[in-house]
């Protein structure tokens, strides 16, 4: 590609240097339309974590109050203070002291629910990879009643807050892109007969992004998390932020920009020896890091290979662009055709290794973040994924067009075609840094699969009527297997109906079922509960009897679907 973008700029007249100015210009403002097209409108970033399980379940009905909730996610979650709580029938708070989390499953002790009807858990969670996760389930005591008066946390942000973090982002990209690719231009490629201000002032604005948007990031995860307006943010909640693996790996990166900015004098004064060089270079990819750690590879099945091979993959792009932003912003200005012979070669090697080892990073990325191949069609993540491959492969054509060229010497008598193909790979190139910067806020393919595989509880409830009294079934989880069966009886008017005796049984006459008796237990005089296995699927024929006197009996049939 570098060679590509290189060789018509060698034609040292005054057309070609307006030329090369306005492709630099197209370049750059491609580069920022796509990062805008991005970042605006934002939408509440999709949560990674998800909940999986709980005990008392979502939707059950239990006959002992429990002194302990459990919800049990995905991946590890962080608390958000004051957001996870127990609401009792009546509207009053029924959790007691405060939550804990160990790993993936949070504990929240409960006060009182001795209280018959309906209790709304309801949390607000930090995910592994930093995305605040909210919900709510319900169990209930004795019987079901209204859901208590309290809205469940619907996990959004602030509109504000969304776009401040979408762009907040893409500023520390581009500013990454800025300071490596000048770095590396500065240290290891520029003539020393050539002033080194453009390039230096380049360094300094990147530095600068990188160390706004590290600071702005803590600033922002706050609200973020919360739910709150962007200036939310109380002296506790930022210790909060900061004790956090997001927050050591904002605090690091700010403490490797600190050192690298007294490390570059020498670069920028054309004297940094070997050592400095190395230096520098160490502190680089432990700033680079600091990027996975605080994103989704943390949450990865196997974090310490995702966070090492997203390290290199961001270091591979920022130095590829970067470059390219250098080269043809500074040096191919400046450059003469003698210095250019010897520079450009250079710089297509390093940016062919480049691309190289982007596409391997990008498949073992792949592979960990789709998880299993059907991912990569039928998920959000995988799509965008097949985009990029498919744009990544424009721009390896495109620059297989322009390497001919060179390798053949036509460049210099086909200046028009070399433009072209230039600028060809610019417009493809943003193409590739819009959907790169989408992919970074998906969900992974592996957590959309897992979310859709993880069976879901499809309880069945149905009521029934009689000449004396009105039933209410509930069966869960309505599947093939083991499943509970709670009975509730009500008059005709509506009140609790006691039940001297209950019977109730299940069969499947299509499938040669017969009649299975099911034990049920009077857990009050209206309400009874017991257990039944379902062996296979189908519309099976349920029959309910009760007694209510010793005159007084009916039954209600019912079908119910299982699957």
């Amino acid at each position: 590609m570098s060679e590509a973008d290189a060789t018509p700029f060698t034609v040292g007249t005054r057309r070609a240097r307006l030329v090369r100015s306005a492709a630099l210009g197209s370049l750059l403002g491609l580069l920022l339309a796509g990062l805008l097209l991005v970042a605006g409108p934002a939408a509440p970033a999709a949560a990674h974590a998800s909940l999986v399980g709980s005990d008392p379940s979502n939707g059950s009905v239990i006959s002992t109050p429990p002194t302990e909730v459990t919800l049990t996610f995905s991946e590890p979650v962080r608390l958000v203070p004051d957001r996870v709580l127990i609401v009792a029938p009546d509207g009053g708070r029924a959790d007691a002291g405060e939550p804990r989390a160990e790993g993936a499953e949070v504990f929240i002790p409960v006060d009182d629910a001795s209280a018959t009807g309906t209790y709304l858990v309801s949390y607000r969670v930090i995910s592994a990879d930093s995305h605040p996760v909210a919900g709510s389930i319900t169990f209930s005591v004795g019987s079901p009643s209204a859901e208590p008066p309290v809205l469940a946390d619907d996990g959004g942000s602030d509109p504000v807050v969304a776009t401040a973090v979408s762009v907040n982002k893409y500023l520390g990209y581009a500013g990454l892109v800025f300071l490596i690719g000048s770095g590396v231009m500065l240290a290891l490629l520029w003539p020393r007969r050539l002033p080194r201000q453009g390039p230096a002032k380049l360094l300094w604005v990147g530095a600068g992004l990188v160390a706004l948007s590290t600071a702005a990031g803590v600033w922002l995860q706050v609200p973020y998390s919360t739910g709150g307006g962007i200036f939310d943010v109380s002296g506790d909640a930022l210790r909060d932020v900061l004790a956090s693996a997001y927050g050591t790996a904002h605090v690091v990166r700010l403490g490797v920009l600190v050192a690298v900015a007294l490390l570059l004098r020498p670069l920028l004064a054309g004297s940094a020896a070997r050592s400095d060089l190395v230096l520098l270079a160490g502190l680089g990819l432990v700033g680079l890091g600091t990027w996975p750690v605080a994103g989704h590879p943390i949450a990865s099945p196997v974090p310490a290979v995702s966070i090492a091979v997203q390290t290199v993959h961001l270091a591979a792009a920022a130095f590829w662009i970067g470059g390219l932003v250098a080269l043809a912003g500074f040096l191919l200005r400046r450059a003469d055709e003698r210095e250019l012979g010897a520079i450009l070669p250079v710089w297509s090697g390093w940016a062919a290794a480049a691309v190289a080892v982007l596409m391997v990073a990008g498949v073992i990325q792949a592979v960990i973040e789709l998880a299993v191949p059907e991912a990569l069609w039928s998920t959000t993540y995988g799509v965008l994924l097949l985009v990029k491959i498919g744009l990544f492969a424009g721009v390896v054509a495109v620059a297989g067009y322009s390497r001919r060229l060179v390798r053949t010497k036509i460049a210099p008598t086909r200046p028009g075609a070399l433009r072209l193909a230039v600028v060809a790979e610019s417009l493809v190139l943003a193409g590739v840094l819009v959907v790169s910067s989408v992919l970074v806020q998906t969900t992974p393919g592996r957590t959309d699969v897992a979310q859709e595989s993880t069976p879901v509880v499809e309880d069945y409830a149905v009521t029934l009527d009689s000449e004396l009294y009105s039933l209410q079934v509930l069966l869960e989880p309505g599947r093939q297997g083991t499943n509970l069966v709670h009975l509730y009886a009500y008059s005709p008017e509506g009140e609790a109906q006691p039940v001297l005796e209950w019977q109730a049984s299940a069969a499947l006459p299509e499938a040669g079922v017969e009649p299975i008796d099911i034990p049920l237990l009077a857990l009050t005089d209206e309400h009874a509960t017991g257990q039944v296995v379902l062996p296979v699927a189908g519309d099976w024929q349920f029959r309910f009897t009760l007694r209510l006197s010793e005159f007084d009996q009916a039954s209600v049939e019912a079908t119910v679907p299982i699957n």
